[in-house]
C-alpha cells in the first residue's frame, strides 16, 4: 500500500476537503511529511500544467495517487444525475480531461459528489443517468487504462449512494470494467454497520480508499478502529492507495503530520 495526502491549487473552495492548498508548497510539504503521493482535487484539468506536475513530481519524488473531482460539482455545480444535455455534455467535456490528466498521472479519477442527487427524481431515473454518463467515460477512459473510482458519501452530503454495498450494487447494475469502487472511512462510520468487515467482504470492486477519524480530523484524532481497517485490507490483500482526505485542523501542517505519524506503522506492517 501507499500513502497519499489530498491537496489543492490556491483557488480552490474554503469547504474543498483538502490539507495543503497551492501545488508546488504541498507537495514539497507532502513530502517531507513521508508521503508518497499525492491526491490533487481540481475543479479543470488546465489547473495545473502537465510540465509543471511533472517537475514537481520528479523535484519531490511523488507520484498522483488520483484526480480528484469533488469541486467539480461544488464549485460549478455539475452532476451525472443532471437531465440536461447541455450540462451533461459540459461535464463530460471536464472529466475528459481529468482522464486525459489521469493517463499520465495517476490512472484514476474519482466520483464523488459530482454523481448528483436524486432530488426530485425516481431513484430509476437517477441511476439511469448515472449509468449513462459513466458508460460514456468509461468508454473514454478504458484504452488510456484509466480507473473511474465511485466514492460513496453519507446522507448529510448527498442522497444517492451512501454506503458501500449500495456503491457495489450500482456498480453490478453498470457492469463496466473500468469502474471501481472509492470507500471512505469516514463516510463508512456514518452508513456502514462495520467498516473492516464491509471493505474486506467487498474488496474485489475496492480500487482507493480515503482515511480520516469519526471527526474528519487526522486519523489518531477520533474514534475510529484502524487497526479493524488495516486489520482487513491486510487479509484482503489490498495493495492500493490509501489517501489522507481531512479538514486542516488544529492548522495544516499540524494535521497533515499528526496523519502521517499515524499511520506510518500500518503500512510498516
Amino acid at each position: 500500500m501507499k500513502l497519499s495526502l489530498a491537496i489543492a491549487g490556491e483557488n480552490a473552495l474554503p469547504t474543498a476537503f483538502v490539507v495543503f492548498r497551492g501545488f508546488a508548497e504541498s507537495m514539497r510539504k507532502a513530502a517531507a511529511l513521508g508521503y508518497d503521493g499525492v491526491e490533487l482535487a481540481l475543479k479543470h484539468p488546465d489547473e495545473i500544467g502537465r510540465d509543471e506536475l511533472a517537475s514537481l513530481l520528479a523535484e519531490h519524488k511523488l507520484e498522483v495517487s488520483c484526480i480528484s473531482s469533488g469541486q467539480v460539482y461544488a464549485a460549478l455545480g455539475y452532476a451525472f444525475t443532471d437531465s440536461d444535455p447541455a450540462r451533461r455534455s459540459e461535464l463530460a467535456s471536464i472529466f475528459r480531461g481529468f482522464i486525459d490528466l489521469a493517463a499520465d498521472f495517476g490512472k484514476t479519477v474519482n466520483i464523488g459528489r459530482v454523481r448528483g442527487p436524486i432530488k426530485g427524481k425516481k431513484r430509476e431515473e437517477a441511476e439511469a443517468l448515472f449509468i449513462d454518463m459513466a458508460r460514456e467515460l468509461c468508454a473514454y477512459a478504458a484504452p488510456k487504462g484509466v480507473t473511474l473510482i465511485l466514492e460513496p458519501v453519507n446522507r448529510y452530503e448527498i442522497d444517492f449512494i451512501n454506503s458501500v454495498d449500495e456503491g457495489v450494487a450500482l456498480l453490478r447494475k453498470a457492469g463496466i470494467a473500468n469502474l471501481k469502487l472509492m470507500p471512505d472511512v469516514f463516510h463508512m462510520n456514518i452508513e456502514d454497520a462495520e467498516i473492516g468487515a464491509t471493505l474486506e467482504r467487498n474488496i474485489a470492486d475496492v480500487a482507493y480508499v480515503h482515511l480520516a477519524d469519526s471527526n474528519r480530523h487526522a486519523p489518531g484524532d477520533g474514534h475510529t478502529d484502524f487497526d479493524d481497517i488495516f486489520g482487513a485490507l491486510g487479509r484482503a490483500g489490498y495493495k492500493g492507495w490509501c489517501t489522507v482526505e481531512i479538514l486542516p485542523l488544529p492548522d495544516p501542517d499540524t494535521a497533515a503530520r499528526r496523519a502521517s505519524e499515524f499511520l506510518r506503522p500500518y503500512f510498516r506492517r
